[in-house]
């Protein structure tokens, strides 16, 4: 037998399920109970250290304050 029919019939058997074995595990170590907090920290990073944006409330139908109120809700 050569190397690339010996090659080809573990990738079509062992390394198959090893794969697949991995991205079960894998699955089941993100929806484990507990990682809600982790996931929730890591979803507000785009968020951390931004400010609402600048308003001098000059504009019509200024609705910044309910904005800021909203972003500053949200950041918390």
């Amino acid at each position: 037998m050569d190397t690339y029919s010996l090659l080809r019939e573990f990738a079509d058997s062992w390394a198959l399920l090893a794969l697949f074995l991995f991205f079960v595990g894998v699955m089941l170590w993100v929806i484990r109970p507990g990682s809600n907090k982790v996931h929730r920290d890591i979803a507000q990073i785009p968020f951390r250290n931004e400010d609402a944006p600048a308003c001098d409330n000059n504009c019509p139908d200024c609705n910044c304050k309910s904005v800021a109120l909203k972003f500053e809700e949200m950041s918390s």
